[in-house]
């Protein structure tokens, strides 16, 4: 596994929340928008990057090899303790998932731990918001229309 497979997800992760709260802050302070949208932007937000963090920024679809293991010279892939080599890798796309299937009869999962229950948490946190937010208009949009025109 390469030093970016271990250690890339987490940190762009955190960058792109680091990065996204400065146009987040400014999208707050100048347009006072209610507390479902805000929800609803972070929980997008976080969706957004916990899907990319278990795919691995996308090299779960476009090298899985090399997210399971380190290429020998003579091409075959093997685990971190080169005790192994790789006989099968099985990746999903939803929800993520990079399964590494080992010829020990091993199998162990690349992606890491926390990224499915934040992609979970990201979009039951968007549904609930958009719905409160679809409420709150349909109520808005009642009440403005049964009233009487002034007279």
């Amino acid at each position: 596994m390469s030093v970016f497979t271990y250690f890339g997800p987490p940190a762009i992760t955190l960058l792109l929340f680091v990065v996204g709260t400065f146009p987040y802050g400014l999208w707050v302070v100048r347009r006072r928008p209610s507390r479902p949208a805000r929800w609803a932007v972070i929980g997008s937000g976080a969706a957004i990057a916990a899907y990319g963090a278990g795919t691995l920024y996308g090299l779960a679809f476009t090298n899985p090899l090399d997210v399971c293991g380190e290429a020998t010279g003579d091409g075959v892939y093997m685990d971190a303790g080169r005790d192994f080599s790789l006989a099968s890798v099985r990746v999903d796309g939803f929800p993520p998932s990079v399964t590494c299937h080992w010829t020990s009869g091993r199998s162990t999962e690349a992606v890491w731990f926390w990224a499915p229950p934040l992609l979970y948490a990201g979009l039951a946190c968007v549904v609930v918001c958009s719905a409160l937010l679809l409420n709150h208009r349909y109520r808005h949009r009642k009440a403005s229309c049964d009233e009487e025109p002034g007279v």
